[in-house]
């Protein structure tokens, strides 16, 4: 193989590594949230702050990882953002007193953490759940 080839083989595996698509990561809800599955648009209500509810009137609270390709994945296969444009949309909403900043966590364990902990809370990993009192929610 020549340099070049090397070079765009190497290139094409970075961006493989690199990248999550939302087959790589799994919606996750405390045990207290009765749904086994969610709508697309409740999902972005809840992660929007424009819903607090589910549709059965259960409270929920988002969570979220800090960064990373899983992260990146969920804003856009599912909220239709940037992180820099949810970060600014956040920020107007706590400047306006409309909502206030959803939790933000650096690690898929801390998330779990969170959520087995949490009662309402809906958050994102990178694979099915493992701590007790998490479950899994079908996106629809």
């Amino acid at each position: 193989m020549n340099k070049f080839n090397l070079m765009i083989a190497g290139i094409a595996l970075t961006c493989l590594v690199g990248s999550a698509t939302a087959g790589d990561l799994k919606v996750i809800a405390n045990a207290s949230v009765p749904e086994t599955s969610i709508s697309l648009d409740e999902l972005k209500g809840v992660f929007l702050i424009t819903k607090t509810s589910l549709h059965d009137g259960t409270h929920v609270e988002p969570v979220l990882l800090k960064a990373g390709a899983v992260h990146e994945s969920f804003l856009k296969e599912y909220l239709g953002k940037t992180d820099s444009a949810l970060d600014t949309y956040y920020r107007s909403l706590v400047f306006t007193g409309k909502g206030s900043m959803p939790k933000i966590l650096a690690t898929d364990a801390e998330v779990e953490s969170y959520v087995a902990k949490t009662k309402g809370a809906i958050g994102y990993v990178s694979s099915a759940p493992t701590t007790a009192g998490v479950k899994a929610l079908e996106v629809k």
